[in-house]
């Protein structure tokens, strides 16, 4: 009998799939606009919508508050070219989105004099209308973007903009404290007295957000353009060789290090090197000079960068709270099965069939094997030639929620051992190492596994057999029924004794 749902013991863990139910189709092509103080952007959202994909992405950076604090007024040649990223947005929103644009404005927009000229604007000449937040608000919608890509999770969420950054607590999947300021860089470019004027200020103004946030000894999250260009600036810095930021961990010690290299280096040439707008890349300077105070005076255990912020807060607003509570690997996992698998359904026979190799494996383990299964032939168009690498780069850089540098990391491995014998000899060879020796066994092992069950290749629900590993005694069984008999051929049987070889065990296959 075939089977269309995950098992019982399955669901208990990871949850029944939603990314087909009513509450998240729903959530296809949303689009959502953020004013920001530096940057105006549109995002539109697809695929599963626990781990949104951008379908749409585009960001115009305008500085509307750029000269407020002189002002009063927001930049007019920002003015005039957020209005017209705002017109375009609408126009491409029209052709692609399943409902109207929802769109925000913070800091610059809600403290400038023509702030309601400005929104007043936009909505005659392209009818979006703009809905200017409080900074609690923008606080709120920024921690619940990193509950999107962190569900459960711990720590202090500080989001910097242009002109202000807010902090918020997060606590096992709610918002608690919130609070803002006037921390963002645009408006420290403002402050009189030059590097000791600025330093009096952010130690005064982080004194303020230390009385009302408390000791905060968690994790801090790192939400905005700026803390991100610290983020890739340090892995220059490092010669970090996975180039993605979400998830990226710092240390106090390595912003440290990072400030030094900044000032040591041509601002100019580092920007280059690392991919950096030159508007972007001139605020950094005092963007990191408030990260230094933050980690100072919060001394957070450790800090994570989220790439995901408010836009993402805004489409977890409107998730279910059923929505909210599932795995974002998983569900974004099962979606590309359901898509992209010449047999969708078949990972989760997969998963059934490599499990008893991992019994004693935590929940974090089992369930990069469950997404490993998942994605095990969603490459399959690539050309064989390359097929195993193409696996490894799709899950090493894919947008995917809730995943470590290492869990990409042993994701790939498993992937492209799904596909290849030995990982020896790729251009992926410098970020092994972001993986300890154990777990790239491990990974290894799953990948063989998953090579071998996918010769017994029949149907979803099938019964692919049974596998059964002693590892006290260094031996693997696989029992398969007779009817398989014929499906272990020499190549199944070559990579049946590959798994073996990894697991350094002693082979034994029978029929019933």
């Amino acid at each position: 009998m075939n089977v269309t749902i995950d098992s019982l013991e399955d669901a208990d863990i990871f949850g029944r799939p939603l990314f087909n139910d009513p509450s998240s189709r729903k959530l296809k092509r949303v689009g959502v606009v953020d004013v920001g103080s530096n940057s105006v952007r549109l995002v539109v959202f697809d695929g599963a919508a626990r781990s949104p994909a951008y379908f749409f992405n585009e960001k115009i950076m305008c500085a509307l508050g750029a000269g407020l604090s002189d002002t009063g007024r927001l930049n007019p040649e920002g003015r005039a070219r957020a209005l017209s990223a705002i017109a375009r947005f609408q126009e491409i929103a029209a052709q692609i989105c399943n409902g109207p644009l929802t769109a925000v404005a913070t800091a610059a927009v809600r403290e400038a004099e023509d702030g309601p000229e400005f929104c007043a604007e936009v909505l005659d000449k392209t009818g979006l209308e703009i809905h200017v937040i409080d900074g609690k608000e923008e606080a709120r919608l920024s921690a619940q973007g990193v509950l999107l890509g962190w569900p459960g999770s711990y720590g202090l969420v500080c989001d910097i903009g242009g002109s202000s950054m807010e902090l918020a607590e997060i606590n096992d999947g709610e918002v608690g404290e919130r609070v803002t300021s006037k921390l963002g860089p645009l408006k420290l470019q403002d402050i009189e007295g030059g590097a000791e004027g600025r330093q009096a200020y952010i130690q005064k103004t982080l004194d303020k957000l230390y009385v009302k946030m408390g000791d905060q000894e968690n994790r801090l999250f790192l939400v905005g353009g700026s803390w991100r260009a610290i983020a890739r600036v340090d892995m220059e810095r490092r010669a970090y060789p996975l180039n993605v930021l979400h998830e990226y961990r710092m240390t106090a010690e390595d912003v440290a290090a990072t400030a030094a290299f900044i000032a040591e280096n041509d601002l100019e040439e580092l920007r280059q090197r690392c991919g950096l707008s030159a508007q972007r890349m001139a605020l950094v300077p005092f963007a990191i000079e408030v990260l230094i105070g933050l980690l100072d005076r919060f001394t957070p255990y450790d800090i994570a960068i989220s790439s995901y912020g408010i836009r993402e807060g805004m489409l977890y607003e409107q998730m279910p709270d059923e929505l909210r509570r599932r795995d974002p690997l998983i569900e974004a996992c099962r979606h590309a099965e359901s898509k992209d698998a010449r047999l969708p359904g078949f990972g989760r026979t997969l998963y059934d069939f490599v499990k008893p190799l991992f019994k004693d494996g935590s929940k974090d383990r089992k369930r990069l094997v469950k997404a490993a299964c998942l994605l095990h032939d969603v490459s399959w168009r690539a050309h064989p030639d390359y097929r195993a690498e193409t696996c490894f780069d799709n899950a090493t850089r894919a947008n995917l929620g809730g995943l470590k540098h290492s869990e990409r990391v042993f994701l790939g491995l498993a992937l492209l051992h799904r596909y290849r014998n030995k990982r020896e000899g790729t251009r992926f060879e410098e970020l092994y190492d972001l993986l300890n020796l154990e777990d790239q066994k491990q990974a290894e092992i799953l990948g063989k596994a998953m090579r071998f069950g996918a010769m017994l290749w029949m149907q979803a629900g099938t019964d692919l057999g049974k596998l059964t590993y002693k590892a006290a005694s260094a031996e693997l069984h696989l029992e398969l029924p007779d009817r398989a008999r014929a499906l272990y051929g020499e190549v199944a049987e070559a990579r049946l004794q590959s798994l073996a070889s990894a697991l350094e065990a002693e082979l034994f296959v029978s029929f019933s």
